[in-house]
């Protein structure tokens, strides 16, 4: 069985033991939160993008829709941070033994802590294509879980 296989797996268990309910679609490899929405035929916005930073000394987890980017001044001054960077591959690689673009956006897999954008909950489901193949869920249902305990900020702005 392969890591993402594994990590999957792990998804599965983690929304099933939330008592989420999901679905699974499968589709070719993309590499861009653009070509998963495209494949899936949505809205780029209900892709679930997660990234991965060191804010000061300490990874962290960010997940918000596929359309937007990380505001990384407004995330540094609400958590009263100095520094706040992208994690790079090798550092992605260490803490979830993925490639950055697979990783699902449930940093308590990985023993990270996950600050999900409020705006996540503005879409029917969520779509992810975190390891194959992607995962669909309610998210509204997921939001009020512990699967996302740091729901509620606003951690990012729209796109250029």
């Amino acid at each position: 069985m392969s890591e993402s296989e594994t990590v999957f797996r792990r998804v599965e268990n983690l929304l099933q033991s939330a008592d989420v309910s999901f679905d699974v679609l499968r589709h070719e490899a993309v590499y861009t939160s653009e070509e998963a929405a495209a494949v899936r035929g949505t809205v780029l916005g209900s892709g679930a993008k997660a990234l991965i930073c060191k804010g000061d000394k300490r990874f962290v987890m960010f997940v918000m829709p596929a359309d937007l980017r990380l505001a990384s001044k407004a995330v540094r001054k609400s958590q009263g941070w100095r520094k706040l960077r992208f994690a790079n591959r090798e550092e992605v690689l260490e803490l979830t033994g993925l490639q950055p673009g697979s990783i699902p956006p449930f940093g308590s897999l990985f023993g990270l802590p996950t600050l999900c954008d409020r705006r996540m909950a503005d879409y029917p489901t969520i779509k992810l294509s975190d390891c194959p193949p992607p995962t669909l869920f309610p998210p509204r249902r997921v939001l009020r879980s512990p699967v996302w305990p740091g729901l509620g900020g606003d951690t990012s702005s729209r796109r250029r």
